[in-house]
């Protein structure tokens, strides 16, 4: 591992322990019961399988984003559709679910297929309006998730609301369509197996593909990419089609595993949530699942301090806050990773001369 990785490793887990820091002293100066908050925060989500089991069906949506994102990041493209295409993805899954009548495990997996092809087409469209009129992307992207936000509830509202139900919910999924949970005493489903083989195929595509290698230059410079004969405008669409097409994965996953009906008519804020994981992953999605681990474990332990000792749950926003803004920080350590690179470089200098 070179100085640049063990630096950012090293940075990361710094701006984490800083950011708990604060938070702790938050923590002291709002509750009377300091020490009992902050060791539910912490062990709060271990005590039980149950909670065990609320950490990873929390992490396994923010798997796919992370990945969908990373992906789009590393072309640097800022395209944040990602939370239109999640939506979008477990609308269709449930359309398809509740309209078709497949067999066995073809059901699930048309689902799937066809909700990441509509969330790949969410993201497409900003990107393709940036290619033909130069628009903002970022702009282009955030009003796209609330046109898709309103459309499913239309679709929801008038093509598949049940009526016999007491809430403005879907007709339910056939229970054959639904993805099993894996492990007894918690709802725990086989989209962890999906969601950790996308963070595996996120990681091959980037870094042993030549298309992976294609965007991974054209993020770092399109212009020496473009001078080097890539295709910047054609690696930019791609690496925006693949992190819609995971993001709508993760919205189907989503919506077979952890419910039986659709009843989406707001912002889930997973578009959002990838922000924060591809930053603590680095833009590497075979780092993605620690990443959502960590998150998911910080709100599922905050949910449970709140009730415990009367935390407001907003203390893990506050964490989240402080340390994205400790490790997009270029200049935080920066002195220390010069000196890093010039150790590393004069013990390589050292071990040349040696072999002369």
């Amino acid at each position: 591992m070179n100085s640049t990785k063990k630096f950012d490793i090293f940075r990361t887990v710094l701006s984490i322990g800083i950011a708990l820091l604060i938070s702790f002293i938050i923590i002291f100066l709002t509750t009377n019961e300091p020490l009992k908050a902050i060791a539910e925060l912490l062990i709060g989500p271990l005590k039980t399988t149950r909670r065990i089991g609320n950490v990873i069906e929390a992490m396994i949506p923010l798997i796919f984003t992370g990945v969908g994102i990373s992906i789009m990041f590393a072309a640097n493209q800022i395209n944040l559709a990602g939370e239109g295409s999640f939506h979008i993805g477990g609308l269709v899954a449930t359309y398809i679910a509740v309209n078709t009548f497949l067999p066995g495990a073809i059901s699930p997996l048309v689902c799937i297929l066809m909700a990441g092809f509509f969330g790949s087409i969410i993201t497409a469209v900003p990107a393709v309006m940036k290619i033909k009129t130069d628009s903002d992307v970022l702009v282009s992207s955030l009003m796209m998730n609330y046109v898709v936000t309103f459309f499913a509830s239309y679709i929801l509202s008038y093509f598949l609301r049940d009526p016999s139900a007491g809430a403005v919910v879907s007709y339910a999924i056939p229970e054959g369509t639904q993805l099993n949970a894996i492990i007894p005493g918690t709802r725990i489903h086989f989209g962890l197996v999906i969601a950790l083989a996308v963070a595996v195929f996120g990681y091959i595509f980037l870094y042993k593909t030549k298309i992976g290698y294609e965007i991974r230059v054209t993020g770092e410079n399109a212009d020496f990419a473009r001078y080097s004969g890539i295709n910047v405008l054609k690696v930019s669409l791609i690496s925006q089609l693949v992190g819609g097409f995971i993001f709508g994965i993760g919205g189907g996953v989503e919506m077979l595993g952890m419910y039986n009906r659709f009843s989406w008519t707001s912002s889930l804020g997973y578009g959002w949530d990838a922000i924060i994981i591809t930053t603590l992953a680095r833009k590497n999605p075979l780092y993605v699942p620690f990443a959502a681990f960590f998150l998911a474990y910080l709100r599922v332990g905050a949910s449970k301090m709140s009730i415990a000792a009367n935390v407001p749950t907003e203390i893990v926003t506050v964490t989240q806050g402080i340390i994205i803004l400790l490790v997009v920080a270029e200049q935080f350590l920066s002195k220390y990773k010069h000196k890093m690179v010039a150790k590393e470089a004069k013990a390589t200098l050292n071990n040349v001369k040696e072999a002369e």
